[in-house]
């Protein structure tokens, strides 16, 4: 397990670190929640068909983080996409990434994901992610809560949050098309129904079609592409909200999402792209490192925000050797990973393990224990760790919200976890 280490003696912990550790109240209004979602859905019975299976999906209580560490993931945020943007930082990333992701179409990708541990030094960033899920679930949770313990407020307010995230997806199709709008929009994942995030497909369709645009839920496999355009069933698609995990196209279910992707006949956000810009771990490679960044002449402000990656290494033959000696402080990733599949702690890791990671496709991240957050369960404290997600859209924080959980990474079959509101004291 990933337990936080101790305290120094004679340290002071700050307001937000002890109500983590002593408030346990209960702010989520279940109640108000199933409303919310029910009339966002437009389905009465969406609550009892989606949402009571899922009984680790939220958890009650918020985490409180200070309004500083909040302005520091923001600021780190604003510097790596200031980053994505230098032509040395593109050269680099896009020297390793698949052919289809060289061609820059415009959109810079919906909804990206920054995932933090807040670590004895402030907030750290462990992951990028193109296609971060949860946004609209938590949107709607944030609503749903009762203030208590102190005076507390949200970082971002969820109040509009559907209306930016319309204006977001109309901007993408902007920075392709140039005119017009989208008419119709598919969310495209594989086998969508079977997806433990397939609520929020529901509420995005709700959402689009509130604001006069038809949404459509598919299935990547059966999506059809001819010279003329992407389609589902005979019905033109203009922009793809994509949920694929399969960051290249490559696998043959995605061919004709991959065509009409490449002839530029559809847009798609986020993309392969804006996949190899932000998303590759490859990139925390170059993120982290320094010496790199100084050698390319950044302002020494970029420089000393980026100090929040924790250095990271791409797994090769010649760097593998020193990686297995410190493996004990590193956390290993696979390059193409997602969800925190196939991820492995060096201190716990076995040698057939290794000799699956040595062969190449991980990265080595320093180790960053997360904080932790207690509960009470059945009237019992119980410690949960916890993961700081910043929903953001071209650099700009969307909303930030909070998983609790057990294990290694993190999951939602924690009791007591789930997705939780983040309240800035």
């Amino acid at each position: 397990m990933n337990e936080p280490d101790p305290a120094p003696p004679g340290s002071v912990q700050t307001l937000s670190e002890r109500l983590n550790k002593h408030c346990f109240c209960i702010t989520l209004d279940r109640g108000a929640l199933c409303e919310a979602l029910e009339l966002e859905a437009g389905d009465p019975e969406f609550c009892e068909t989606w949402i009571g299976p899922k009984a680790t999906l939220f958890s009650n209580v918020p985490v409180f983080l200070s309004a500083e560490e909040v302005a520091e993931m923001q600021r780190v945020v604003a510097a790596i996409e200031t980053m994505a943007r230098l032509p040395a930082y593109k050269a680099a990333v896009l020297s390793w990434a698949p052919e289809i992701s060289q061609v820059d179409y415009g959109p810079v990708g919906a909804l990206m994901g920054y995932d933090f541990h807040i670590g004895e030094n402030g907030p750290r960033l462990i992951e990028i992610n193109t296609n971060a899920g949860g946004a609209f679930l938590n949107a709607l949770l944030a609503k749903a809560q009762r203030k208590c313990c102190v005076e507390m407020d949200m970082p971002l307010k969820p109040q509009g949050f559907e209306d930016v995230a319309f204006r977001m997806f109309q901007d993408e199709w902007m920075r392709q098309r140039g005119t017009g709008a989208a008419r119709r929009i598919a969310i495209v994942d594989d086998k969508p129904e079977e997806q433990y995030l397939y609520p929020e497909f529901l509420l995005v369709r709700q959402m689009m079609a509130a604001r006069g645009v038809d949404a459509i839920i598919a299935d990547a496999r059966h999506l059809r592409y001819k010279g003329d355009g992407l389609s589902i069933e005979g019905k033109p698609i203009d922009l793809v909200y994509n949920r694929v995990t399969d960051f290249a196209f490559d696998q043959p279910e995605h061919s004709a999402l991959r065509e009409a992707y490449r002839a530029g006949s559809v847009v798609v956000s986020p993309n392969p792209h804006n996949h190899a810009l932000l998303a590759d771990k490859r990139n925390l490679s170059l993120l982290s490192d320094l010496t790199l960044l100084e050698s390319w002449g950044l302002d020494t402000d970029l420089i000393a925000q980026l100090k929040a990656v924790p250095r990271t290494i791409i797994v090769t033959p010649e760097s593998a050797g020193e990686l297995w000696k410190s493996r004990k402080g590193l956390f290993f990733k696979p390059m193409g990973g997602h969800g925190g599949k196939a991820v492995y702690r060096g201190d716990k890791m076995t040698k057939g393990v290794w000799a699956e990671i040595e062969r190449g496709g991980y990265v080595a991240q320093v180790l960053v224990r997360p904080s932790e957050r207690m509960i009470k369960i059945d009237g019992s404290l119980e410690p949960r760790k916890m993961d700081v997600r910043l929903y953001t859209y071209d650099s700009h924080v969307l909303l930030v919200a909070a998983r609790l959980y057990q294990g290694q990474t993190t999951n939602f079959r924690t009791p007591g976890g789930g997705f939780a509101p983040v309240f800035a004291v």
